[in-house]
């Protein structure tokens, strides 16, 4: 029983290092990691913000549920992905401690949450709603 706890920490140990790395380049990355953008809308009116990398698993995992935020609310979310690792300053900027991040923002820029790890989706849905949002698509 001992062991398998020393290799479960070991296990655990390596997973949080490797989503801790750092690597200095900068751009910003929209939600699918393709192209160089964010979602925008003129009349959002909460900022979903992800803070991770491409290549941490985690954070891998909160792509598709950042792109069915953003359809699902449509206009009034805004979403933007920055990857961390390639870009440093947003990291630096919000004061993340770890990976994935997000950081909700009303339309004025103020913080209203934020969520270190995996955050699923119902979860996001709750919170968006608890702040007047609906369901469009």
């Amino acid at each position: 029983m001992k062991n398998i706890s020393v290799i479960a920490v070991i296990i655990l140990s390596i997973f949080i290092f490797s989503c801790k790395k750092t690597e200095i380049k900068t751009e910003q990355v929209n939600i699918n990691a393709t192209e160089n953008k964010s979602v925008t809308t003129e009349n959002y009116i909460i900022e979903f913000v992800e803070l991770g990398s491409v290549n941490c698993i985690p954070c891998r995992k909160m792509q598709p549920i950042m792109e069915s935020v953003q359809k699902k609310y449509g206009g009034q979310v805004k979403v933007t992905f920055y990857d961390v690792w390639k870009n440093p300053e947003p990291g630096e900027r919000f004061g993340i401690q770890l990976i994935p991040t997000q950081v909700f923002l009303n339309a004025q820029g103020v913080e209203l949450m934020r969520h270190e790890g995996f955050f699923p989706e119902a979860e996001i849905d709750k919170f968006l709603q608890s702040h007047g949002l609906k369901i469009v698509n």
